[in-house]
């Protein structure tokens, strides 16, 4: 499960047995969630992160959205 970030507190990474559509899990020591990157972000599942959490997590993601597809497309193939 490579991770590709950390950062304030927050973890986003990915499973190497994972599956389309493109996405990232991020997780804190208060809970977790999955965002949808491909095309808009999305908000998948959140089971315990706090709002400003989430708030966090979209920023960071949109802000590292193409180098995380990147990656994924490196592990995964394109």
């Amino acid at each position: 499960m490579p991770t590709l970030l950390i950062l304030f507190g927050l973890r986003f990474y990915f499973y190497t047995r994972d599956h389309e559509p493109i996405h990232i899990h991020v997780k804190s020591s208060d809970g977790e969630a999955k965002f949808e990157i491909e095309e808009d972000l999305r908000l998948v599942y959140n089971n315990g992160l706090k709002p400003k959490d989430v708030k966090l997590a979209e920023s960071i993601l949109e802000e590292n959205k193409e180098n995380f597809i990147k990656e994924w497309k490196r592990v995964f193939g394109e």
